[in-house]
């Protein structure tokens, strides 16, 4: 929690004093105090925990090790079961294409002989 110290005048005191005033706290606002009151029926309620559960619910995925040919090293697929599409790739296939070429394109200055 940060605090931060303000100076603030008064008109009844001719110095000013400094006051703590922590960032976390708002005043609050005749709209924050309206819906603080309002209390969510039972369907809302239970339409917002069921909406929870489903997005807390594992995806049907399984993650599978693919060895790239011109790097000779794995990167990892998540591929989703029911539709066997390739959800997301560590490191990206593209970015490892993209590096492994850049390695042939310096070897042509340095590991090749003419």
């Amino acid at each position: 929690m940060k605090v931060e110290l303000q100076t603030i005048s008064s008109p009844v005191f001719s110095k000013s004093e400094p006051v703590l005033k922590s960032q976390n706290q708002q005043e609050p606002t005749p709209k924050a105090e309206a819906s603080a009151q309002v209390k969510p029926t039972k369907d809302q309620l239970e339409k917002v925990i069921d909406a929870m559960n489903d997005m807390l619910k594992p995806a049907p995925t399984s993650s599978k090790f693919v060895l790239h040919e011109k790097l000779n090293d794995y990167y990892v697929q998540i591929v989703d079961q029911v539709t066997q599409e390739v959800v997301k790739e560590i490191p990206n296939k593209k970015f490892l294409d993209m590096y492994a070429e850049m390695i042939d394109f310096m070897g042509i200055f340095v590991d090749k002989k003419i």
